[in-house]
């Protein structure tokens, strides 16, 4: 088991407001899996992603990850596993200005402990560039591209450490139905080939084209199901029975 969630709580306290952002929320994602959460805003999916990605500690509850519980990890052990563990892909981008595709790509492996030649970090960004078909950009700046394109670097940026989970915060947010739909294909190819994928979302649509949706509402899983008719992105409207 890849995540196994246990009665999570999350309560900010804001100058003696408090908000219960999460209530008891519990579940489990297998490797291999591509799991949509979603919500209205206020739902607590934000926050739910936060905390699993390690960008945040729940108040109470489990959370274990690749078996082993992270509930009383430092600070470092968290830092070690965003770099290591798990590639981000936001909604904004979060692409570094006046900089190439290449030196966005690279970046994560930079903050790599482990010792890499300067010839392997170079395949390894062409590699990931290539998966994504943006072989033809790599010297391009990030302010050169569409949001489409921009999109596609960010995934090739949560690709290159090779993570066991990458993390989707609204990935089509801002991109238009034609651009959107190129993500999801990037991601559903990327399922297929065996990567873990947790999705973000607020969109009914977004969310079909993964495997299984959870549900959420005022901080509480209200649904957790696979999804029965599954939207295949692959340029035409199809569905998976």
């Amino acid at each position: 088991m890849l995540i196994n969630v246990k009665n999570l709580n999350k309560v900010y306290d804001n100058e003696g407001v408090i908000t219960n952002a999460l209530r008891g929320v519990s579940f489990d994602v297998k490797e291999g899996e591509f799991v949509a959460i979603m919500g209205p805003s206020g739902s607590g999916k934000s926050t739910l992603m936060q905390i699993i990605g390690f960008l945040d500690r729940a108040t109470a509850g489990e959370y274990f990850f690749e078996g082993k519980n992270t509930k009383n990890f430092s600070d470092d052990d968290l830092a070690y596993l965003r770099n290591q563990k798990v590639g981000f892909v936001f909604q904004s981008f979060n692409l570094l200005p006046r900089t190439t595709v290449f030196e966005n790509v690279e970046l994560p492996l930079l903050y790599d402990e482990r010792s890499q030649s300067r010839s392997s970090i170079e395949k390894k960004v062409r590699e990931v560039l290539g998966s994504v078909g943006l072989a033809e950009r790599i010297n391009n700046f990030s302010n050169q591209l569409s949001g489409g394109e921009q999109q596609r670097v960010a995934i090739a940026r949560a690709l290159v450490n090779d993570p066991a989970l990458i993390l989707a915060d609204e990935p089509t947010g801002n991109l238009d139905s034609k651009a959107g739909l190129q993500i999801m294909k990037i991601l559903q190819n990327l399922n297929n080939e065996g990567h873990t994928i947790a999705m973000v979302t607020h969109e009914t649509y977004t969310s079909e084209h993964a495997k299984r949706i959870i549900s959420m509402m005022d901080g509480t899983i209200v649904k957790d199901e696979l999804v029965k008719k599954r939207r295949i992105a692959d340029g035409a409207e199809r569905f998976l029975k």
